[in-house]
């Protein structure tokens, strides 16, 4: 089998369906993992959970994964189509020894791909890597196991209701489902717990026809903020594409970042729990980590990517992380990965509890600007060495933090350059208490990358 090795990220597996990956693939991809789950459980018939978001190819892609675990002798639990966070869900309440989520997440409608998890633990890095050697040999097990289905969402549902109960105060939310998966999952356990739901693309499409599934860009909101106000809500919420990152929206149209919503969980945790570490990473403002320092808390900056948070979360014994992107991840009174509708819940009890709005959970942050993610394309065979030369010209005259691409730090402000490890692009980032400054340090950085990629390019 001849593969695509740009399919292979750091944290997932993930390309354009039919043309960098097919039926075929997903097969070999499910003998593959189940293969090296039964080297872990060699002295019984282990077992994996497999689900699906609502892409077209996503169905024929699972159903193919299935029969590659089963062929290898590994039983499968068929969950269905639903949120990732269900398939991770999957791996603390079924006795499965490991799952996959056939999605592309937040990606285009024409992209599909996996997501991989060996026992609990999401598997990145290299071993995404070794999938490809694996797949290429073909050594792979053999057997019969087993298949049977396990709707997770009516459990999924008695757990998120019986954890939050009835919120404090009846809220008004709009729920944009973006027509993902995670549309039919959300607005009935947001009701149940108190609030009146008024939603918006709840209804699974793989075409994504109404906006691109990434809460993280504007444009993307730009109905949740008109719903809102029309309706009088107290907050819109918005999931991506596989339901594992959130977007909120105040009334009178601001955004709520990632790192404004990680400030919000953390001030609430750390209320309970004096000295908890917090993990963000790179993208995030300055005024998280000093934020979460001034109310007694441990940051760390870590690199980007929902499984080395989760990785890093582990190993710290951290009790929340989250991400500019919107994946929340809870330790405190859950499991540890990213879910958004978990996260949801979370965010509607604290500001149940309060007496503002939900903008007013971060009025007292100091004042900076930033700009949102900046997704500068960039081809996957040079970006990483892109990323690497910037880095290289700005340490000659300021300091940086190389933990995950560049961030330099400026007399006022920071900059960002990393390479996407989902998407052949550079992402950026500024922030500075001042727009002109943002302005400043923004044209500096584009007119450094522009340069570099330009000889990089010549150079290859």
């Amino acid at each position: 089998m001849k593969l695509d090795p740009t399919i292979f990220r750091e944290y997932d597996i993930r390309g354009v369906a039919e043309r960098d990956m097919d039926a075929d693939f997903a097969r070999a991809l499910g003998r593959a993992v189940a293969t090296r789950i039964r080297k872990v459980h060699p002295d019984r018939t282990p077992a994996m959970s497999v689900g699906r978001d609502c892409r077209l190819t996503s169905d024929a892609y699972a159903d193919a994964v299935i029969a590659g675990i089963a062929e290898t002798g590994v039983d499968v639990v068929d969950i269905g189509m639903c949120p990732t966070p269900l398939l991770y869900f999957s791996l603390f309440r079924l006795p499965v020894d490991g799952g996959i989520e056939v999605t592309a997440s937040h990606n285009a409608s024409e992209y599909n791909g996996f997501k991989v998890c060996i026992g609990r633990e999401s598997a990145y890095g290299e071993s995404i890597a070794r999938l490809r050697g694996e797949i290429e040999r073909a050594d792979f097990a053999s057997g019969r196991g087993g298949v049977r289905k396990h709707p997770m969402r009516p459990e999924y549902h008695a757990y998120c209701v019986e954890q939050f109960g009835t919120l404090a105060r009846r809220l008004r939310v709009v729920v944009d489902g973006g027509n993902g998966a995670t549309g039919p999952v959300a607005p009935p356990i947001l009701r149940e717990i108190g609030c009146d739901v008024i939603e918006l693309y709840c209804d699974p499409d793989g075409r994504f026809p109404n906006h691109h599934p990434d809460p993280t860009v504007p444009k993307n909101l730009a109905d949740l903020v008109r719903a809102v106000d029309a309706k009088g809500a107290d907050v819109g919420i918005a999931f991506d594409g596989d339901g594992d990152r959130i977007g909120v929206v105040a009334p009178g149209g601001s955004i709520l970042w990632g790192d404004e919503l990680l400030v919000i969980f953390a001030r609430e945790i750390l209320a309970r729990k004096p000295g908890s570490v917090v993990i963000s990473e790179v993208k995030c403002s300055q005024r998280l980590f000093d934020d979460v320092a001034k109310h007694g808390g441990k940051p760390i900056m870590w690199k980007a990517g929902h499984s080395l948070i989760k990785a890093k979360m582990k190993e710290t014994h951290a009790e929340v992380g989250g991400e500019m992107s919107g994946h929340m991840f809870f330790a405190d009174r859950f499991f540890g990965f990213d879910d958004a509708t978990y996260a949801a819940c979370r965010l509607l009890e604290i500001l149940a509890r309060s007496s503002g709005g939900v903008a007013d959970l971060i009025a007292d942050l100091p004042p900076a600007f930033a700009t949102p993610e900046i997704r500068v394309d960039c081809p996957d065979e040079i970006k990483f060495a892109v990323a690497d030369r910037v880095r290289e010209r700005l340490a000659r005259d300021f300091p940086v933090n190389d933990v995950d691409g560049v961030r330099v730090t400026f007399d006022d402000g920071w900059g960002l350059v990393r390479a996407s490890n989902t998407q052949p692009a550079l992402v950026l980032r500024f922030e500075a208490s001042k727009p002109e400054k943002v302005e400043e340090h923004r044209h500096r950085i584009e007119a450094l990358v522009a340069e570099v990629r330009r000889e990089v390019e010549s150079s290859s």
